[in-house]
């Protein structure tokens, strides 16, 4: 059971270019990613935590490459996960061409700080024989000097004009297999800056709010950022970046595009923030729930209320419901119809079990 939005977003038409087996850009799903954390070179760490933000969901996965070895160490990493990776570059031309020989699906660089065109040249012959996309990666902290001199500090018009510039260093080289970026630390600074990109080129647009902060700050500064774009129908893949757990930002990133609208996939908790009226433990609930329940992909949505004053609407509108009753007689809904009273020792388990027969039901229709 889905809840039709009140405003449907129109996305911004971009190109559509592949990513391995993932496709951004067009009407394509908004593609969610993060980037390893560990040293690349420590292969089998870095494979443990790709696959485990992949398990969170993630579309994509980028890792640094800084130094020989770790370009180098791309090749086994690739060989043994099953999600496109994203080489992150950013000043040696060789480091680029030794991933895209690794099997990576695309790499972040900025083609004014690789060099001389001799160099860049190198990078787009690589980038072609190996079916390599590549992410042009302008951020505030990194513009090139002649532009800061120009606009004296970062602002949107800097960001634009260094995107512009390097997208036109790789389309002199007949190479169109791109997105951009244009990040900052500053929400007000990103958002003007892919407003204007966005009226200036058609490629798919990788959005972010760069070194947004820790888990709380971040979160929150990404939402604004990156949802207001969103709304605006502008982006193709996003990257929530937090000084936390790669994982967490799979996670945040989800339920940003969950919260538009924009692409569901897993439980979708509609709780409340619990008082004296609740019936049960609501937070303690809710948390057990989004545990036991993490393993689901299939888009569901869930009610969990603590009483009755806005229990029995939510529920009406959720696939499966629980609203909190007295002497600790819950209701529970199922497609938005009342079933019948659980008691608050077996709730978790029947909410759990409900859920679960629901997401068969849906997967064999």
């Amino acid at each position: 059971m889905s809840i039709r939005p009140f405003r449907d977003i129109k996305r911004r038409k971009t190109k559509t270019i592949n990513l391995g087996n993932v496709k951004v850009g067009g009407d394509n799903p908004i593609s969610v990613q993060s980037m390893t954390n560990t040293l690349t070179t420590d292969v089998k760490g870095t494979i443990k935590q790709i696959n485990e933000i992949q398990n969170e969901g993630a579309d994509l996965v980028r890792v640094s490459c800084p130094d020989e070895a770790s370009s180098k160490a791309l090749k086994e990493i690739v060989r043994n996960v099953n999600i496109p990776i994203i080489a992150d570059i950013h000043f040696h031309y060789k480091r680029a061409i030794e991933a895209a020989e690794s099997g990576a699906s695309c790499l972040r660089i900025n083609p004014g700080n690789i060099g001389d065109k001799k160099k860049i040249k190198e990078v787009i012959a690589a980038a072609k024989d190996y079916d390599c996309s590549i992410r042009v990666g302008v951020n505030a902290g990194s513009l090139e000097k002649d532009i800061l001199e120009k606009f004296k500090e970062p602002c949107p018009e800097a960001l634009v004009e260094s995107a512009i510039r390097n997208i036109k260093i790789l389309e002199d080289e007949d190479f169109f297999k791109l997105k951009v970026s244009v990040k900052s630390s500053d929400v007000f600074l990103t958002i003007q800056a892919y407003r204007q990109l966005s009226k200036a080129i058609d490629y798919p647009l990788h959005l972010g709010i760069t070194e947004a902060g820790s888990y709380v700050s971040g979160s929150i500064k990404s939402s604004i950022g990156v949802g207001t774009l969103l709304l605006e129908g502008i982006g193709d893949t996003i990257r929530i970046s937090l000084s936390d757990d790669p994982v967490q930002e799979i996670k945040i990133g989800n339920e940003i595009l969950k919260s538009l609208n924009l692409r569901n996939r897993g439980v979708k908790i509609i709780s409340c923030p619990s008082c004296a009226r609740q019936g049960f433990e609501v937070i303690e609930t809710v948390k057990l729930l989004e545990e036991k329940l993490s393993h689901i992909k299939t888009p569901i949505t869930l009610s969990v209320i603590g009483c009755v004053v806005n229990g029995p609407g939510e529920a009406a509108l959720t696939d499966v419901g629980i609203t909190g009753g007295k002497n600790g007689n819950n209701m529970l809904y199922l497609s938005g119809i009342q079933k019948e009273k659980v008691l608050t020792k077996d709730m978790i388990s029947r909410v759990v079990s409900e859920v679960e027969k629901k997401v068969s039901e849906i997967e064999n229709n």
